[in-house]
């Protein structure tokens, strides 16, 4: 036998909760750190016209995107809608 206390399992099952519901809650406020833009294929389309590619571009191209995309987003919920569409862009 073992002298060790065994813990409450109604407490590791709250705070295995509580982790669960944080997860969640964040999901989709990391639009800052979201990446949405493929930089291999980024590259390898500049490549393919003969010149190099700087290694800030894909980050800049990304910010570039996520602003266009949120736009988009704002666009479809002023005209009441949940999907957004090609025309938003």
């Amino acid at each position: 036998m073992s002298n060790v206390p065994l813990g409450d399992p109604m407490a590791a099952r709250k705070k295995k909760t509580a982790k669960k519901k944080a997860a969640k809650a964040s999901r989709g406020k990391k639009v800052a750190n979201l990446n949405v833009v493929v930089g291999s294929k980024v590259k390898e389309a500049i490549k393919s016209h003969g010149v190099r590619c700087s290694g800030e571009l894909v980050e800049a191209l990304n910010g570039h995107v996520l602003g266009i995309l949120s736009g988009a987003v704002a666009r479809c919920k002023a005209n009441n809608r949940g999907t957004v569409r090609p025309q938003d862009l």
